[in-house]
């Protein structure tokens, strides 16, 4: 023990002796390195989360890997004592770093997977997002799959079809116009309102044949898996086998890397695909599509929050690029770009619209047939169930997810957490949604009653109350538990919440919407625009002549647009009212959230463009949260200096603030 002093100096000694030729030694290994004969430097964009890093850094190019270090291969390289990953975005004869270069630690696949429109693509959603490019590069580009990799290349793609207008896009004009110039080799933009009982899949598969007939690609962008399985099956009716490919995560590493290859590769020109397929690397792009961009599943939940809409007008505008945003529905923001005359509209005419569906408004009253349906409703459901489906909406999921006093009304609250109290079945006793814990001996802790009602009534407990009122007729339930994708043309009845109504081949006879107040209840900016959406999309279900029965009050802006089916006007409405609020798309707004202390921090750093205004801060899910707002004219330099303040705080290692530019949901 004695002896344990002097041993350290000379341990210490010893480690910093090794450390040191350690480094001597790596220095000799870059020395010794032979530099390729053209281009030797390369700069690479290395994947660090850091703001302040966000730029390429010089490395040198050895000889041996002069063939494979080209420009979007993925490398390895040594990085601040770490090796990371990183992407070749450019070769150059000379590098601005005075010192000596360090070399790439070595090349990890020669396949140039990060294209040079995709590399700008992702520049410019880092900047308007006020993110890093590294954040943005994993949304861009999936993990390798080396053995896919190394699979022989696809067939060749057969010539394209002949452009056509078909059936699809009958009663909207001018779609003809339109397709027609995308076959020439134009690139129109438009807003498309999809009137009821179109077949939508088939007429976006059109309109990529009117681009592909012109020597270009296209880029189609829907919401979920079920979207991309019927815009899928719709390109290999119109186009044919070998010219499109479909990417979702659910197809799984390899598959997936394999049609971003094919993509890559110039072997596929048409995709379809979740949010992650708009910066899929499409060849001569002709034209990028949105299908219900106001759906909240374009919007991404990961850093910097980008928007499939947003993403895809920025690659339109790089790319000379044509634009559809398509739904049944219409957000503010698409109205937006028929406002400015970026876009031009495209429309059925009411005459074709009123041929195609009948809405009628019902209130509730008086439910003599059923628990679940006014008479008129019912009357509606009965007539249509001799001609085939019938839809229900019903707004939530669960048996009974709410319950309240019978009595008071007061909310039923769970004694151990004050969570709410939920039924699951009949039979089984309430429990709390929050903690699990069954209340047996409920009592309001307001008046002491023990009975319970349930304000709002779920779609197991919708369905169960319908096989009573119509027995001997199917009912069938669609969930977010268990979704169904398409039902067959005999009678039944489809219980199915919002977003999960599956497609009858031949069109429902009638649509059912219930509980239309529940959805407007909402504390949400886009709570109206949210409701009409999912009920056009719940009512466009309907076969040519179809009837669409809403339930609740005939007062609400939101369903007297559904009755007139009018996306466009409501959507005008909200654009107007947004704009007297100083709300997007007006203006752009930028959240910022974090702790009390960096938030301050941020807005003192803040270089503020002309106009800025700061609401907050508010205490927001146990954080502090402040909401800053400028004109439509100065949001890129919002974008710029929010981008700015990220990069110093990075580089001073501030505590992390959340940035979101026009959050989807306020």
């Amino acid at each position: 023990m004695t002896d344990e002093p002097d041993m350290l100096p000379g341990l210490r000694a010893a480690v910093a002796d090794s450390r040191a030729k350690a480094a001597a030694t790596r220095r000799r290994k870059a020395a010794e390195v032979e530099p390729a004969p053209v281009d030797p430097v390369a700069r690479v964009l290395v994947d660090v989360p850091l703001a302040h890093l966000d730029r390429p850094f010089d490395y040198l190019v050895a000889a041996k890997d002069a063939e494979a270090a080209v420009p979007g291969a993925r490398v390895k390289v040594r990085f601040a004592g770490q090796d990371v990953d990183g992407f070749v975005v450019e070769r150059r004869s000379d590098s601005d770093h005075v010192g000596r270069l360090a070399p790439l630690r070595r090349v990890v696949s020669p396949e140039p997977v990060l294209t040079p429109a995709v590399l700008a693509l992702v520049a410019a959603v880092a900047e308007r997002y006020a993110g890093s490019r590294a954040d943005v590069l994993r949304l861009a580009v999936p993990p390798r799959h080396a053995t896919t990799e190394a699979e022989p290349p696809p067939a060749p793609s057969p010539d394209p079809p002949a452009a056509h207008v078909g059936r699809a896009w009958a009663g909207h004009e001018p779609a003809a116009a339109y397709l027609a110039h995308l076959a020439g080799g134009g690139s129109p933009r438009a807003v498309w309102s999809v009137a009821p009982a179109t077949d939508w899949p088939q007429a976006l598969a059109e309109a990529a044949a009117a681009t592909l007939a012109s020597g270009r690609g296209s880029l189609i962008a829907v919401p979920d898996h079920r979207d991309v399985a019927r815009v899928d099956a719709a390109l290999t009716e119109v186009l044919g086998e070998g010219h499109h490919v479909a990417l979702t995560a659910e197809a799984g590493p390899a598959r997936r890397y394999r049609e971003f290859l094919a993509l890559s590769r110039g072997h596929r020109r048409v995709v379809v695909g979740t949010r992650a397929a708009g910066f899929a690397p499409v060849r001569d792009l002709g034209l990028v599509v949105v299908w219900d961009d106001g759906d909240d599943l374009h919007a991404e939940p990961r850093a910097p929050y980008p928007h499939t809409r947003e993403v895809l007008l920025l690659r339109a505008d790089l790319e000379g690029a044509g634009v559809l945003v398509a739904g049944h529905a219409r957000t503010v923001e698409a109205q937006q770009l028929v406002r400015s005359g970026w876009a031009h509209e495209v429309a059925a005419p009411r005459a074709t619209v009123r041929e195609r569906v009948l809405v009628d408004l019902v209130e509730s009253g008086e439910r003599d047939h059923g628990a679940r349906l006014p008479h008129p409703a019912y009357a509606a459901v009965k007539r249509a169930l001799a001609d085939g489906p019938v839809l229900v909406q019903a707004p939530r999921a669960g048996y009974r997810p709410s319950l309240a006093c019978e009595r008071c009304r007061t909310p039923a609250r769970c004694r151990a957490c004050t969570g709410p109290l939920q039924l699951t079945a009949p039979t089984t006793p309430p429990v709390c949604r929050w903690c699990g814990e069954t209340a047996v001996d409920w009592a309001c802790g307001e008046c002491g009653d023990r009975g319970l009602r349930a304000p709002v009534v779920g779609g197991r407990r919708t369905a169960e109350e319908l096989g009573r009122a119509f027995p001997g007729v199917e009912v069938v339930t669609s969930t977010g538990d268990t979704v169904r994708a398409a039902v067959g043309d005999q009678p039944a009845l489809v219980v199915a919440t919002p977003g999960a109504e599956p497609v009858a081949a031949p069109g429902y006879a009638a649509v059912v919407l219930l509980d239309t107040w529940l959805p407007l209840a909402r504390a949400d900016l886009r709570a109206e625009e949210e409701a009409l959406r999912r009920w056009l999309n719940a009512a466009a279900l309907v076969r040519p002549g179809g009837r669409v029965v809403a339930v609740g009050a005939p007062d609400q802006p939101a369903l007297q647009a559904l009755v007139r089916w009018d996306p466009a006007g409501f959507a005008e409405r909200e654009a107007r009212s947004r704009a007297e609020a100083h709300l997007p798309p007006a203006s752009r707004l930028a959240t910022i959230t974090g702790d009390p202390g960096a938030v301050d921090d941020v807005l003192t750093l803040l270089d503020r463009p002309d106009g800025m205004e700061v609401l907050g801060p508010v205490e927001h899910d146990d954080a502090s949260r402040v909401v800053v707002r400028v004109p439509r004219s100065h949001g890129a330099a919002l974008s710029q200096a929010l981008g700015e303040v990220q990069r110093v705080r990075a580089a001073r290692k501030l505590d992390a603030v959340r940035v979101q530019i026009d959050p989807y949901s306020l």
